[in-house]
This record gives C-alpha cells, structure tokens and sequence, in this order.
C-alpha cells in the first residue's frame, strides 16, 4: 500500500523532447495563396467600414452585420443579416432615424428566426422571407415616425438563408454584386430623382454624376404615408462578394474603383479599410458606411 500510494504521488516523469519545424515563408504564402483549397463547412464572412468623412461633423450612417452558423451532422445553412442605412434630416435626427431603422428591422427579423435557428425542434417560419423582410421594414416606418418625426432614412438590408439572399430597398444606398474578374453589378436601384430621370431619358449617364439635386430622394423609410420598399430574392453570388454601401462611398468612387478595391485586397477587412480611405481620399464629402460579405464553399 505504501508503495501504490508513492507512485500515486510521485512527480510526473518529464516528456520526450519535442521538436518543431516552423512553416518557411514560401509555405505559408503558397497556403494562403492556394485558391484550389476549399472548406468543408460553408459559411459566410463579413468586415465592415465607417467613416464620418471629411465634411460632416456628425455619422447619421448607420450598419448592422449578423454572422451565423449551425453545423452538425445533418449539414448546415449559413445565415446572415447585413443593413446600411443613411439617415436624413439634419442635426441629430437622421442619427435616430437610421439607428432605429437597422435596430427595429435586425430585431423583427431575429425574434422571426429565433424558433427556427435555436430551438431543439426547429420551428418553420409560417411567412415567406419576403413577407419577413417586408413586414420588419413596415415596423421600421412606424418607430421612425414615432421616435423622430420629420425624418428619414435609406435603408438597404439583405438576408440570406443559404445561397440564396433576400433584399429590402428604399432610398439611394446601394447593394453590389463583385466577381472576381473584376466585374460589378448593382443589384439595388436607387429611389432618387436623379435616377428617375436618368431611367425616363432626360438624363444620360454622364450627365447624371453632375446633376445639382442628385441627392433628393422621392422614396425613404420614415417618410410618406405609403411605404413602398422593394423586395426581392436573387441567389448570392457565391464565387464572388455582396457589397452593400452608403451613398458617401460609391457617389465618389466610380463602379471600376469599387471592384478593383474588392479585387485587390488580401482580406474583407482591409478592402473596406481601402475603400473607406479612397472616399475620404477623394474628399470625403459624406459618411461613409461599407458591408462586404463573402460565401466560402
């Protein structure tokens, strides 16, 4: 007994000699650079950027990003929720008006997914995804009127369930679709006069940039007794990146410098640190809000 209870408490033996081999340089750049690797989980990633730009002395931008993944054996369904939205209204109103905007919509939306995300038995959702988004913007309308009238708000959310992504629109912030070859597709069409006048003829393109009321809006959250959002599902461009964006971005930077930023950045987060450094570069004249979200596969 005495002898068990010595090796009982006796000083563990010291381990073998370990030895490492530190990955080179050459090995770890050909791991990170080696595009053929693929994930066996999908799931989506996402950075964000904001600036209060050069000329605004306050952010009435506002930006939501909501990651989620649930894995297991029976598979998995990335799930995501990014707004931007750009408040109106001067002095700290559009500050209000936009924050309850993401607030109230991220809210509807989660407390709708929570049965179906979490519970044990996952409950399926009784209203389609578009029901969902159209009904968590109606919400948003009301807290905006209530909470800052007079106000308003662009608002561009998009949720995605899988590959597939439903986006709610009103107002001139935008939602992009970036390939990796460089291309750039503006999912999202502005409720600007501008643009009305551009898509009836009595603007052209390039005449567009130059207009002197570019920024008056004819459709914005908070604003108007009839609420008229766009809504609408398109699949995620799964080999490329979402971005969504405040007008304080892509009213400076054209598409070309948009895509290339994308293109050309080693991560999500440092694409938006690029972007958000060229619209302040190129004189920053509004706040300045950034989502890019990815899909791994």
């Amino acid at each position: 007994m005495i002898e068990f209870i010595r090796k009982l408490f006796a000083p563990p033996k010291p381990p073998e000699a370990i030895t490492t081999a530190p990955f080179s340089e050459q090995q770890v750049n050909e791991i990170i650079n080696n595009s053929s690797v693929r994930f066996d989980l999908l799931q989506l990633v996402a950075a964000c950027g904001q600036s209060v730009g050069k000329q605004r002395e306050l952010n009435e931008d506002s930006l939501l990003a909501l990651t989620a993944t649930l894995a297991g054996n029976s598979g998995n369904i990335p799930f995501g929720l990014y707004i931007v939205a750009d408040g109106m209204g001067g002095h700290q109103f559009g500050e209000v008006a936009s924050n309850s905007a993401i607030r109230t919509v991220a809210g509807y939306v989660m407390r709708k997914f929570h049965p179906y995300l979490f519970n044990l038995k996952p409950e399926p959702l009784e209203e389609s995804l578009q029901e969902v988004m159209l009904a968590a913007v109606t919400e948003a309308q009301k807290v905006i009127q209530r909470e800052a009238p007079g106000s308003g708000t662009t608002l561009t959310a998009v949720l995605i369930l899988g590959q597939q992504m439903t986006v709610a629109h009103v107002g001139d912030s935008r939602a992009y679709s970036i390939m990796p070859d460089g291309r750039i597709e503006t999912i999202t069409r502005d409720h600007s006069l501008v643009k009305r006048l551009e898509e009836l003829g009595h603007l052209t393109a390039e005449q567009a940039p130059n207009y002197p009321h570019r920024n008056v809006l004819y459709r914005a959250l908070g604003q108007g007794d009839v609420l008229e959002p766009d809504i609408f599902t398109v699949p995620f461009p799964t080999t490329g990146t979402l971005m969504l964006c405040s007008d304080g971005l892509w009213g400076v930077l054209n598409d070309q410098d948009l895509a290339r930023a994308v293109r050309d950045s080693s991560s999500l987060a440092r694409a938006c640190q690029t972007l958000v450094t060229a619209a302040n570069t190129a004189g920053g004249p509004d706040n300045i809000s950034v989502v890019v979200v990815q899909m791994t596969s």
